[in-house]
């Protein structure tokens, strides 16, 4: 474990190892990467939240060596505890290349379950370099804007909405604070982006609640974070952001080649 924290206990720590270990053997691949994606990554994980492991992974070189195209997404069957799914290292290089919000964010989970060092050094570097402050902006208004019409028609909120709606509204301020990539934690965007008592006050509440509640607990309207809403996607639909510079494949060619060599190298 990379990374201890309170919300993944130890045999929960020792189930999803294992899991991670079955994987490489079943379908004869390396992880590089692997972390908690869900709402305990985020920070607001109620009492029977599932684990939403999430993970990065090569195959042996002669696998890229061959004309037919081949399943490049590995997902096990889902239960009542652990969702983990994973992306071959050309596809999830094919999102960073378009500045996939998704792969953005595991790359800045709270909670990692393991990560070659050398790896993700190099993986976090390319992620700057491609990152589109446009491409994040028109995703967390498109969760806001979604959320917010299908989810917030009633008195009552499900608990687990509120927090999907404030984390991109919040995202979005974050990008009209002129700041990087979003993290994933909730805590940091909070910190980062709210001063108004009255909303911490309303948040610093549903996270209690959430926290002793079940996934499919509702609750009462909050105003106070409602106005915050409705504000940050009225200011998020005029803000003006940029495209990145740098689109040039070769990078990520060349991290795709020696990060497939040094693996099948290290395992033969």
């Amino acid at each position: 474990m990379e990374t201890d924290h309170e919300s993944v206990s130890v045999l929960m720590k020792e189930r999803i190892h294992k899991t991670l270990k079955e994987i490489e053997e079943t379908y004869h691949v390396k992880i590089l990467f692997a972390c908690e994606s869900g709402s305990r990554g985020w920070g607001f994980a109620s009492r029977d939240s599932d684990y939403d492991v999430r993970f990065i992974y090569v195959h042996k070189l002669d696998w890229y060596l061959t004309l037919d195209k081949k399943r490049d997404v590995i997902e096990k069957p889902i239960d009542d505890e652990l969702d983990v799914s994973g992306w071959e290292l050309s596809k999830a290089l094919k999102l960073m290349r378009n500045s996939n919000p998704a792969l953005i964010e595991w790359l800045h989970s709270p909670i990692v379950y393991f990560k070659d060092k050398v790896f993700f050094a190099q993986l976090e570097q390319l992620a700057a370099q491609f990152y589109s402050p446009l491409k994040s902006r028109y995703h967390y208004l498109s969760i806001s804007k979604r959320n917010l019409h299908t989810d917030f028609k009633g008195e009552q909120v499900r608990l687990k909405k509120y927090f999907y709606i404030l984390r991109a509204t919040l995202a979005l301020r974050w990008l009209e604070l002129g700041k990087k990539m979003p993290p994933m934690a909730f805590s940091e965007l909070v910190a980062a982006t709210v001063n108004d008592k009255a909303v911490l006050d309303e948040i610093n509440e549903l996270l209690f609640f959430k926290s002793q509640a079940n996934e499919s607990q509702y609750g009462a309207r909050r105003p106070a974070i409602d106005r915050l809403i409705a504000e940050s996607i009225a200011k998020a639909e005029l803000l003006q952001l940029s495209e990145p510079n740098y689109r040039h494949s070769h990078l990520l060619d060349d991290f795709l080649f020696q990060t497939v060599l040094q693996s099948s190298t290290s395992t033969a």
